[in-house]
């Protein structure tokens, strides 16, 4: 049997400021960024383009490495790979490849400015990046948001949103929540499984504000320690609106959240691209290996056999060599 000691210390690990990674995406050994270059060089210029080339080098690199190659690029063609990347390339294809030459900061950066802009909030996509991510890359994508969009994130997130789901986007930007500590405080968990019941159990209408408190600012581990003194799926889940729902979704396994939104996106005929590619981009570097696990687990299948049978072309080739193997 597992020590508490030694199962909080493995909790504490998992979701510390810098979480373990699972990634699909590794540096590529003896890595030649000159050679990768003319490569490169060679399939922008062929007749009608070597699609081919251009996957199979740029999804089994890093994106450290890729910006190396891109240097390199530079230094041969004098001009800018991301712009001959964009002008050889089209649809599908090319959002994921100009994604790939995005830090995964930069592309979550990204991502978030084009769910606020224009009509209508994309509220999905911005609580699917926002609850997702770990204290330490909220941080970072603040910083890049700033640097790219010379815009404050948080500003722009309550300018564009209202009621009650900018207050929980709000609470999860301003990044309060507590990093796990090796001493569990069961007064707390006790006190905060209290205040969600008096919230939302006990009366018809939901008190969000404790709600978004609790699930904003506790730290994971807490949080997950706190369902065990509450019927937390039953009732809970109902209580929630969709958004907070998601919250709980990502503190409870977020790998697992990921797997069912891929499958909720290749359900039907073709695929919902946007969240796929989305999806496949922004975690390959980070956990996308155990994100395909747990895929396979809940639904019997693999991610790879899952893309095969909803994508095609060009698009379906990128993103079976970002998801890098069949389970």
């Amino acid at each position: 049997k597992m020590m508490v000691s030694e199962f909080l210390g493995q909790l504490t690990l998992n979701f510390g400021s810098s979480e373990p990674t699972y990634p699909t995406v590794v540096p590529v050994p003896d890595f030649d960024p000159d050679k990768d270059a003319a490569r490169i060089e060679t399939a922008i210029k062929t007749k009608g383009v070597d699609e081919q080339t251009i996957i199979q080098v740029l999804t089994k690199r890093t994106y450290g490495q890729r910006r190396e190659i891109a240097f390199a690029y530079e230094k041969r063609a004098k001009k800018d790979m991301i712009s001959a990347l964009k002008g050889a390339l089209s649809g599908s294809l090319e959002t994921v490849i100009l994604g790939l030459m995005k830090s995964t900061a930069q592309y979550d950066a990204s991502e978030i400015k084009a769910s606020i802009k224009g009509l209508g909030t994309d509220e999905e996509s911005l609580i699917e990046i926002l609850c997702s991510r770990s204290n330490a890359e909220l941080i970072e994508i603040k910083k890049v948001y700033k640097e790219l969009f010379k815009k404050d994130l948080e500003k722009d997130v309550a300018g564009d949103t209202s009621g009650e789901f900018a207050k929980l986007l709000i609470a999860l930007v301003q990044v309060k929540r507590a990093e796990p500590s090796s001493v569990v405080d069961y007064e707390k968990i006790d006190e905060d499984a209290r205040a969600l019941y008096e919230a939302g159990v006990k009366r018809k209408g939901t008190d969000v504000k404790t709600w978004i408190t609790i699930f904003t600012e506790r730290s994971i581990p807490h949080l997950q320690k706190e369902k065990h003194y509450l019927p937390f799926s039953v009732n809970m889940q109902s209580l929630m609106s969709p958004n907070l729902s998601i919250v709980v979704q990502c503190f409870e396994n977020k790998q697992l959240y990921f797997a069912s939104k891929l499958n909720d996106a290749m359900k039907s005929k073709g695929a919902k691209e946007k969240v796929v590619t989305r999806i496949i981009v922004s975690r390959c570097e980070v956990d996308l290996k155990k994100i395909r696990t747990e895929f396979k687990a809940q639904f019997g299948k693999s991610l790879y056999q899952t893309i095969i049978e909803h994508t095609k072309g060009d698009y379906q080739k990128v993103l079976l060599g970002l998801c890098a193997g069949d389970d």
